[in-house]
């Protein structure tokens, strides 16, 4: 009987490039976690940022007015600068926030005198827990009454000579009166 004619083996040139692997397609859950802690990191940098730049820094003067410790869950010292004080006149309200806790003991002692706050202002901090406000005050002067204000443009101001008293009428006056 003849034999089977075998095929002869296909020999592969060296240059010839093997296949790629197949490649592991990455699961929802994995793509959904690795955005996730993405999402945190780049909240936490921007948190970090936004709290150590200052858009501006001041001071106002006013009459502590209010102090106070207050939050649900993140406790933060709040307080309210009343500015203006004037008889008549309705004082403008100015909230500040201190995150510093030996500032929040010395302003606490401070209630009711009239006061100069040095503040940074940090706007968008995306969470309450830092502060209630855009502005965090970081020193304070306790201010005394103003003296009397002498003109400044160098000339002598007199006061008006003082008048002669009245003479007195010779005659009472005469008020009517019901009985």
């Amino acid at each position: 009987m003849p034999e089977p004619v075998t095929p002869a083996p296909i020999q592969s040139t060296p240059s010839a490039v093997p296949p790629p692997p197949p490649r592991a397609r990455r699961s929802f859950k994995s793509w959904l976690l690795g955005s996730l802690v993405g999402a945190a990191v780049l909240i936490a940098l921007y948190t970090v940022f936004m709290l150590w730049w200052s858009y501006s820094e001041g001071e106002r003067a006013g009459v502590l007015q209010k102090f106070s410790k207050r939050g649900w869950i993140c406790k933060t010292y709040e307080g309210e600068l009343a500015q203006y004080v004037v008889g008549g006149i309705a004082p403008q309200i100015w909230n500040f926030s201190v995150r510093d806790e030996a500032l929040a003991n010395q302003l606490h002692k401070v209630v009711g005198q009239q006061v100069r706050l040095h503040y940074t202002e940090h706007p968008g901090v995306p969470t309450n827990c830092f502060a209630e406000t855009d502005y965090f005050v970081d020193g304070y002067e306790i201010m005394t009454a103003p003296g009397s204000v002498q003109p400044s443009s160098g000339l002598s101001v007199q006061p008006a000579p003082a008048a002669a008293p009245a003479a007195a009428p010779a005659e009472p006056a005469v008020s009517t009166t019901r009985p």
